[in-house]
């Protein structure tokens, strides 16, 4: 979560809030590769930004890959203030995204040592994970720590 700060032309610069909702953070969530429950923080609830103001009046449908797909007004063109920067939480906390404080993992069952079933130690026991919520990230993120 944050102040949603882009990259273009050479410069980082922040986006104004200007029609800014949850299908837009839902599209910022998804570049950056995280899921959970997308949502639209305006009035720089994160902080004001400190360069230039690149994007103004960005209208996503939600269903785009990047921000750049979204209709918007030209790169740079824009009537805001750092007062008005954008902010996206990802709410990585909403059950897609596996946070695991293991001291040990592995993978049980598969048909070679990098597939199976996830088998955890913590506090003292082994234990499984259950699959609510279990996403290819979740996936990556334990292929990751293995």
């Amino acid at each position: 979560e944050g102040r949603v700060e882009v990259y273009h032309d050479g410069k980082w610069g922040t986006i104004c809030d200007d029609q800014w909702d949850d299908r837009d953070a839902e599209v910022v969530c998804r570049q950056l590769g995280l899921s959970g429950n997308p949502k639209a923080l305006s009035w720089a609830h994160y902080g004001q930004g400190s360069g230039p103001i690149l994007l103004d009046e960005v209208e996503c449908s939600g269903n785009e890959l990047s921000l750049d797909q979204c209709k918007k007004s030209d790169w740079g063109q824009q009537n805001c203030d750092h007062i008005e920067d954008a902010g996206v939480s990802c709410d990585p906390f909403t059950g897609t995204v596996l946070q695991l404080y293991v001291s040990q993992m592995w993978l049980d069952g598969g048909r070679s040592p990098s597939e199976g079933r996830v088998e955890v130690y913590y506090n003292g026991d082994w234990g499984t994970v259950c699959d609510d919520g279990w996403t290819d990230l979740s996936a990556q993120v334990v292929c990751r720590q293995l």
